[in-house]
């Protein structure tokens, strides 16, 4: 279960939870001490987030934080993927390339509605309604522009034709005819027919009902993408079981004997009806013969490792299904990097096999934002297949295999001497056995931009002397640190060039707080006082061919602390190559600033704030 086997006596927690709320089960999964496994970051961050009520008059900010080191718009040859223009964020970034079409790619993230508009549901005005939404986009030119669903002119607006709901996926949602609040955690893929299927949740943030969805797109002939209905897995309205983390794969393989069958994983969360104590969550399967219309009964895959997260599933080109997931059984100090497989279609299941120990990594160093080590994986055309994931390690002696002395949930850790390393795993024998964990990228030390810099001096009812604001001199990080990896990402392309993908904390500099303490800032765009300048780590983002070079494919440097606090900047990035050779890694990024009006139930001025886009980078190393 991941926990801490010495301290039996903390596993069992008299407090009850009110697990009807997604507060309310994230708060029952914190209370497990020792615990690795935990939510979505997506899930966490709609628990957390609280709906303001609309004042008389729009809020004028104080202060909004930001840097001058970041940029102001996305730059060529990046291209903006998502088409809002009321600062809206976007976030966790799935991809797909059409295998008979190179130049059609669609992908899918978290998209936030901006509802700046007059409208009601309900009685509740839409202003007031904050929650994340299933977004999806298309190219046919390869990535160079991309587009939307019914509506090429808005992210959303409601008009009489109900049908025009822009790039949010149908049925789904309350505001695009469905019977949920929220939905997200998107993943895409294709079949060998051209047709592609969006997988997602749906849930409330306060009542229990949730689901998996699926969505079949077809293209038309001059290119436009219509999104059916969903089809929704494993639907309920039980308090002790939330589904989470979904993810899908489709057998596009010509002469597969399971050709264009469609594959759902999920994590099902499973807790006690009577005190809300968290369970287990294992990893659940099902499969589609009749193009998502209909799905088989739900399979539990995870075998003894009951208490598991982030699941991952590819497909060989013998039609071999693999799932890959972060997990633990009851006793084990560290988690592993699993994988079962399937070699009829998913009838049936080998037991999970263990790729390898890895230690659960606590974060990037210098940044807020939650993270995870769930593995993304890839098949080659030869049958080769490739895992990659996150683990944390020593920084002069480091362990791929997981290191105890790095885990920072196990008493007595040296976790700040350790740092998150993306690695990968390569098997040529059908998933049988894999090689030792290797490094996906060079280690390397950060590099430190826009020191020195003044701290503030103390201000009237803002911060003071003893709380950093003195004027004194605020340098660089001494050292500066390791290069951290986060949400990496895998494909292989026709030609069998393996790309690996993350974020690389590969810059340090300096950052303003705010000064207002609990609660966070109005909107968690504005503050009332500015406090000290602190160290934040800016990314980058990296793809290495493994048979060629290394290189950052982002054009500015990423800044995770905009939107959301700083706590929420997605749970994973995606890349996918087409039959031309060409891979398309898809990221979320923070250097385009639009004006926001409204921000979770409250109305601001118009204020120009950089928030989360989403954002492409192709090429063939």
């Amino acid at each position: 279960m991941a926990l801490a086997a010495a301290h039996p006596s903390r596993v069992v927690a008299p407090r009850r939870y009110n697990i009807n709320t997604l507060a309310g089960k994230v708060a029952s999964l914190r209370g497990i001490a020792g615990l690795q496994i935990r939510f979505s970051a997506f899930i966490e961050q709609e628990a957390e987030e609280e709906e303001g009520t609309p004042g008389p008059t729009a809020i004028t900010p104080v202060h909004v934080l930001s840097s001058p080191l970041d940029g102001i718009s996305i730059l060529a040859p990046n291209v903006l993927v998502n088409r809002d223009t009321a600062a809206a964020p976007q976030n966790e970034t799935a991809i797909a390339v059409d295998p008979n079409n190179p130049n059609r790619i669609v992908g899918g993230a978290n998209d936030y509605v901006t509802r700046t508009w007059s409208c009601f549901v309900d009685g509740t005005p839409c202003s007031a309604l904050g929650d994340g939404y299933s977004g999806t986009y298309y190219s046919n030119n390869g990535g160079s522009t991309w587009c939307c669903n019914s509506n090429p002119n808005s992210d959303y607006t409601p008009t009489t034709d109900p049908a025009q709901i822009g790039t949010l996926i149908p049925g789904v949602e309350r505001l695009v005819g469905g019977i949920y609040d929220a939905g997200g955690d998107p993943s895409v893929a294709f079949d060998s027919q051209g047709n592609v299927y969006y997988a997602g949740l749906g849930f409330n943030r306060t009542s229990p009902p949730n689901t998996v969805a699926v969505n079949k797109g077809t293209f038309d002939g001059s290119g436009n993408l219509t999104w059916g209905p969903p089809t929704f897995i494993n639907q309920t309205t039980s308090p002790s079981t939330l589904n989470d983390k979904e993810w899908i794969a489709v057998d596009s393989h010509s002469g597969s004997p399971f050709q264009d069958r469609v594959y759902v994983s999920w994590t099902r969360f499973i807790f006690q009806a009577g005190t809300g104590r968290y369970v287990q969550s294992p990893i659940f399967f099902v499969y589609s013969t009749d193009g998502g219309a209909t799905f088989s009964t739900p399979e539990n895959i995870s075998g003894s490792a009951h208490y598991s997260q982030g699941s991952h599933p590819v497909v060989g080109p013998d039609g071999t299904v693999y799932v890959f997931w972060n997990g633990s059984t009851r006793l084990a100090s560290l988690n592993s990097t699993y994988m079962a497989k399937s070699t009829d279609g998913g009838d049936t299941w080998s037991p999970p096999l263990s790729v390898a120990t890895m230690t659960n990594i606590p974060g990037v160093r210098d940044t807020v934002f939650r993270v995870n080590s769930y593995p993304a994986a890839a098949a080659a055309p030869n049958g080769d297949v490739y895992a990659t994931w996150n683990t944390e390690v020593d920084n002069t002696t480091p362990i791929y295999t997981g290191d105890p002395g790095c885990a920072y949930f196990i008493p007595g850790n040296h976790v700040s001497t350790c740092h998150s390393v993306a690695v990968y795993s390569k098997s040529t024998d059908s998933g049988q056995t894999w090689t030792d964990p290797a490094p996906v990228f060079a280690a390397g030390t950060r590099t430190a931009a826009g020191y020195p810099v003044t701290q503030p001096t103390p201000e009237p009812g803002g911060c003071q002397a003893t709380d950093g604001c003195n004027g004194s001199t605020f340098n660089a990080p001494s050292p500066l640190g390791p290069i951290e990896d986060v949400f990496p990402a895998a494909t292989v392309a026709a030609n069998g060039h393996v790309y690996l993908a993350a974020y690389r904390g590969t810059t340090v500099s300096p950052w303003q707080v705010c000064f207002s303490g609990p609660p966070p800032p109005v909107g968690r765009i504005t503050c009332d006082f500015l406090g000290p300048y602190i160290n934040n780590t800016r990314l980058d983002y990296v793809v290495r061919d493994l048979s060629g070079s290394t290189n950052a494919v982002n054009t500015q440097l990423i800044n995770t602390r905009y939107g959301f606090g700083g706590g929420f900047f997605g749970d994973y990035t995606d890349i996918a190559a087409g039959s031309d050779n060409f891979f398309h890694a898809f990221w979320t990024d923070s250097n385009n600033v639009q004006n926001v009006v409204w921000w979770y139930g409250f109305e601001f001025v118009p204020t120009p704030i950089h928030q989360q886009d989403v954002v492409t980078g192709s090429g063939n190393f």
